[in-house]
């Protein structure tokens, strides 16, 4: 299964009921990795570093954290984005990151 369908997936199991908007949201996805040219692992990195950037909502942080966990994504990886981004971004919204990407680890460890 591609990174963008296993998103699409998670967010149909995360947001249950909300056909209008997933549609809106699947149709986004589709084949962004592929036209991006990166590795599954780069993708989800990557995406996890936007999320932190844009100061994501932590259902945002669940569905990238749940496919890279699924894909062998390690805690370090994480830590590492979470590192890379402190100088860029400031440490305030590197601690949010890091706390958005923890609560949805908990909340994914709850399904």
């Amino acid at each position: 299964m591609s990174v963008d369908a296993a998103v699409n997936k998670a967010l149909e199991e995360i947001i249950p009921g909300e056909a209008p908007l997933i549609e809106t949201l699947v149709r986004m996805h589709t084949d962004t990795q592929q036209r991006s040219g990166l590795d599954d692992r780069t993708y989800l990195l990557v995406r996890l570093a936007a999320l932190v950037a844009s100061d994501a909502s932590p259902t945002s942080f669940m569905v990238t954290l749940a496919v890279a966990d699924d894909l062998g994504v390690t805690a370090d990886e994480v830590r590492g984005v979470l590192i890379a981004l402190a100088p860029v971004l400031g440490s305030a919204r590197a601690l949010a990151g890091a706390e958005k990407a923890l609560q949805a680890i908990a909340a994914a460890r709850q399904l």
